[in-house]
């Protein structure tokens, strides 16, 4: 995508800012956006101190605040708005604001710390002129990012293409076999990512043989895989900020039959949670699509976690699907469906999908089979 073009998915990622600001029960004249997740997202800057002043009324009027040491890098990423070089950008911002008028500024209260606030308000206190309130906002851009647009998507898409190439050249080549161990599995999986293109890995790659493949996130240690083992990889890749998440299990050279039992009672979960992802569907009923499927098979006590979450910048993030989950699913979210059955001192299944939510059926964006597949 051209940079002019994503210039404006920033402004109008920024704009809808405006409009929620309006919306907000103490409206706010600007807000003060600090969380570099957040900044990333409407500006496109990456360095690590960063902020972004946000005006209801006046998109011309925004500022992007960093320190010195990104004077070249703003520009390049952040080149449509006007930068404010300060080493405290919160403050920097918020005087800035007051200064140009504003009496109700919004800053993240959910990302700005007690002695932050503590230090902004000392600092509007000392300033002449009518005092300035200080409104705090939660989840204010969180939940603009729940819903992805196109540039999104496409990011989206590609990091788990090279998810999806990544672990078939691993089969390919038969690194995953009898003799390895999960650690080397895990480093050979995410090497190849990187090579495929990947900026990063997601997270730390989860592989977990025999036994281990019970646990829901077990780190790779140097146990070694032995045929009949379950095999449990759970991986994703970074592309320009954006993560993939993908989890399949498989067999190493022979399959018990409890084994292929768990493995389509999960798939069949799956199954069902990814056909219950549509707009305005409530999000414990999608949990409970999938979650009444193992629990009437008799594994309910052995699906101990939620059924997927938001992915995105952050590779958890708004919308989670759980039973204890409030409100509903818009379309435009991304999302993973990941429904596990962890039998202990045995093995566990996962499968894990990540899926845009569309007026159509959800747009599958992990390619790679989930038969029942031994290797």
């Amino acid at each position: 995508m051209s940079a002019d073009a994503m210039t404006s998915d920033y402004r109008a990622r920024r704009d809808r800012v405006r409009t929620a600001l309006t919306r907000l029960e103490e409206p706010a004249e600007a807000v003060v956006i600090t969380d570099l997740v957040n900044v990333r997202y409407l500006t496109g800057f990456t360095g690590s101190n960063g902020a972004v002043l946000i005006w209801a009324a006046d998109g011309s009027a925004d500022r992007i605040g960093t320190d010195g040491r990104y004077l070249t890098q703003v520009a390049e990423q952040a080149g449509d708005l006007e930068a404010v070089i300060a080493r405290d950008c919160l403050t920097e911002l918020a005087m800035h604001a007051h200064r140009a008028g504003a009496r109700a500024i919004g800053f993240e209260a959910d990302s700005v710390t007690v002695a932050e606030h503590r230090g902004l308000v000392g600092r509007l206190e000392g300033q002449d002129g009518p005092p300035a309130e200080l409104v705090g906002c939660r989840a204010l851009v969180q939940e603009l990012r729940k819903v992805k647009d196109a540039a999104e998507i496409e990011l989206l898409r590609r990091a788990c293409g090279i998810g999806d190439r990544g672990l078939a050249a691993i089969i390919d080549r038969g690194v995953i076999r009898a003799g390895a161990t999960e650690r080397e599995v895990a480093r050979a999986l995410e090497w190849e990512m990187y090579a495929l293109g990947a900026d990063d890995i997601a997270f730390e790659t989860i592989v977990a043989a025999g036994a281990n493949s019970a646990i829901p996130h077990h780190r790779p240690t140097d146990a070694v895989l032995a045929d009949g083992d379950f095999v449990k990889i759970d991986f994703g890749a970074v592309v320009e900020g954006y993560h993939s998440d993908m989890t399949r299990t498989y067999v190493l050279s022979r399959a018990a039959d409890w084994q292929r039992e768990i493995y389509e009672l999960v798939a069949t979960a799956a199954a069902a949670g990814r056909a219950a992802l549509h707009p305005g569907a409530d999000l414990r009923g999608v949990d409970a699509a999938a979650r009444s499927v193992i629990a009437d098979a008799g594994y309910g006590e052995h699906y101990v976690h939620g059924l997927g979450h938001g992915v995105g910048l952050e590779i958890h993030e708004a919308p989670g699907i759980g039973s204890l989950a409030t409100g509903t699913l818009p379309c435009g979210a991304a999302v993973t469906v990941e429904p596990g059955v962890y039998l202990p001192g045995r093995g566990g299944v996962r499968i894990e999908d990540t899926l845009v939510v569309t007026d159509d059926a959800p747009d599958l964006l992990t390619a790679t089979d989930k038969t029942f597949t031994v290797i």
